[in-house]
């Protein structure tokens, strides 16, 4: 009669584990299928399109960081004056954490519809940036190739690791 308890609760047990396959597969296609690759918007002033656009990069590209969270710079792209008055704000932000410093294991993105703008904050703001200051630090640049050298040859004597996105 032992024998007979030890093998039903075998075969239970079987039992479970393969329903708890069959469930977790399910489960994992079901996640796959959800997640949908965004495309990059046409309207350079729709910040929340741009917000889940960019965040969907950012999520893809965070090999290496050690940190909690990365710190994603979203650059806007108008012209007008809340534009003009959000990219300048951004701007000093950016340099007061460039001129802070960033510890090791950190990623700081940036992106914005206008990848020429983008460029052109990050040039700015890292211009007071001490030599090897930003060791062990990710900077994530999404944007146009033909902005890519300039980045990379305002980030690189900062001792930070450039990465950059095709947008």
């Amino acid at each position: 009669m032992r024998k007979f308890a030890y093998l039903a609760t075998a075969l239970a047990l079987t039992g479970c584990l393969a329903l708890t396959a069959c469930n977790n597969q399910d489960s994992n296609q079901q996640a796959t299928t959800q997640v949908q690759k965004l495309t990059k918007p046409t309207n350079p002033n729709d910040t929340k399109a741009w917000g889940a656009y960019l965040t969907q990069l950012v999520r893809s590209n965070l090999q290496g960081m050690t940190a909690a969270q990365p710190y994603p710079y979203l650059v806007p792209a108008g012209d007008d004056d809340a534009s003009k008055a959000g990219y300048q704000r951004q701007l000093e932000n950016v340099q007061d954490t460039v001129a802070r410093g960033v510890l090791p294991g950190n990623l700081l993105a940036f992106a914005g519809p206008d990848s020429s703008k983008t460029a052109d904050l990050i040039v700015a703001a890292f211009q007071g940036a001490k030599p090897g200051s930003f060791k062990g630090v990710i900077v994530l640049f999404i944007g146009d190739k033909a902005d890519e050298q300039r980045v990379e040859t305002a980030v690189n004597p900062t001792g930070a690791t450039v990465r950059f996105v095709q947008m």
